[in-house]
């Protein structure tokens, strides 16, 4: 490969620097630098990041195909500045087994715009009942460190202590998708004032927090890792602050889609805005911003959850859950925590680059913009302003809760390894 110079760019919202890429690495980072025969960037301002990492991603692959594959995800995710996803387990059939997994995995080199580490299964087939292969599937090509049966609630105690006891091994961690199922039995949305004018079956705020109280003290008593999957409400952030008050190992994310809207949108009945967990109230919202802020929320994940026009359009009760969000998640958080001065553009790089990549484990990603470092960039315009049209998403689905709204920002060039995945907005 050869050398790249990116000129003029602000390094996570500093001064303006250049930026010499050798190959797959960073040869140096300063003002004035030249390199005969590099190509050069012109940058005008923009702000540099490191490539950003995804810590829960649906790629739909095996199974779900007309959905997503990882070839359309991966674009999606280099699209809007990702250099590796962490792929969520509940394929067809399910990433229980190191086959399965490393399936996935070598499905993400071969496609190569970012690097995808599977999540494996903790459950057979995610039915709560017995442990999956999570040793097998870490020793595997894949090295499986996240488990997760993201989409359902290991909900049996006992279960989940044994995999946060497996896990504690080889370091490894277990994600919970914080959902008690029988408080939300014919759940629709969030419960509260707008679920009981519409009539629609509400979601409690104490069906997550339940879980994530006992999982945290699970998680103490086994001295093991815990990561709460999109964490949605302020009770639950109270429960996570006390936790690590205690020094118990716990992490948690948010979604971009819950720092930024509400359960007044399900006025509309219209199912874009159906999702799991459900959108929640203004005062949530409020806490999580300012819980993604102060540390008590560590990251910011997509969920991305692509689903076909058909499983969307269509009556609320009968819609799939879930939004698309690796193109627009860097906008979003722009807007809420940015451009509300409850984040800089370094913090913005520790939430969305650094501490997912630490969480999950990600080699090589995550890594601070300076000589000798892997070249995993990306260049934002963050003077952009333009409104979400999802005919130009690379992902194979559209079922995006921003489509006409305008955001902040454009990802404009990503590098995975030197290698330019997007330049001028446009896919390689």
């Amino acid at each position: 490969m050869s050398k790249i110079l990116i000129r003029g760019a602000k390094v996570l919202g500093s001064e303006p620097q250049d930026v010499l890429i050798d190959g797959a690495v960073v040869e140096a980072v300063g003002a004035g630098l030249s390199a005969e025969g590099a190509e050069v960037v012109e940058a005008g301002g923009k702000v540099l990041l490191p490539g950003l990492v995804d810590l829960h991603t649906h790629l739909r692959e095996p199974g779900r195909e007309d959905s997503e594959t990882v070839l359309t995800g991966t674009r999606a995710a280099a699209s809007g500045g990702y250099t590796a996803v962490f792929a969520m387990a509940n394929t067809f059939p399910v990433a229980d087994t190191a086959g399965v997994v490393e399936q996935v995995y070598r499905l993400g080199q071969e496609h190569g715009y970012c690097d995808v580490q599977p999540i494996g299964a903790v459950t057979v087939g995610l039915e709560g009942r017995k442990l999956a292969e999570l040793g097998a599937m870490h020793e595997s090509a894949a090295g499986v460190t996240v488990f997760s049966d993201d989409g359902k609630c290991v909900d049996d105690a006992v279960i989940m202590r044994r995999a946060l006891e497996y896990v504690k091994a080889f370091g490894g961690v277990v994600a919970q998708h914080a959902q008690e199922p029988r408080l939300t039995e014919g759940a629709q949305m969030n419960e509260g004032v707008v679920s009981a004018e519409l009539g629609l079956g509400g979601w409690p705020a104490v069906a997550e927090e339940s879980i994530i109280a006992r999982d945290v003290l699970l998680a103490e008593h086994v001295g093991s890792r815990v990561h709460i999957c999109h964490l949605s409400t302020a009770g639950s952030v109270e429960i996570v602050r006390w936790a690590k008050s205690r020094g118990i190992d716990v992490t948690a994310e948010v979604t971009p889609h819950h720092l930024l809207l509400t359960d007044e949108l399900v006025r509309s009945y219209n199912p874009v805005y159906k999702v799991n967990p459900p959108l929640r109230t203004e005062r949530d919202v409020r806490a999580l911003r300012e819980a993604l802020a102060d540390g008590t929320i560590d990251i910011v994940a997509t969920d991305h959850a692509p689903h076909p026009h058909e499983d969307k359009d269509c009556e609320w009760a009968a819609a799939a859950m879930g939004m698309v969000g690796l193109e627009t998640a860097l906008s979003v958080v722009q807007e809420t925590m940015v451009e509300t001065g409850l984040l800089d553009w370094a913090g913005v790089a520790s939430r969305m680059s650094f501490k997912p990549a630490q969480i999950g484990q990600a080699k090589g990603h995550g890594r601070p913009v300076s000589a000798g470092e892997p070249a995993n960039l990306t260049l934002v315009d963050t003077e952009y302003r333009g409104s979400v049209d999802p005919a130009g998403f690379a992902s194979r689905s559209r079922n995006t809760p921003y489509e006409g709204r305008e955001l902040p920002g454009r990802v404009t060039h990503t590098w995975l390894r030197g290698k330019a995945t997007l330049v001028d907005g446009k896919l390689t």
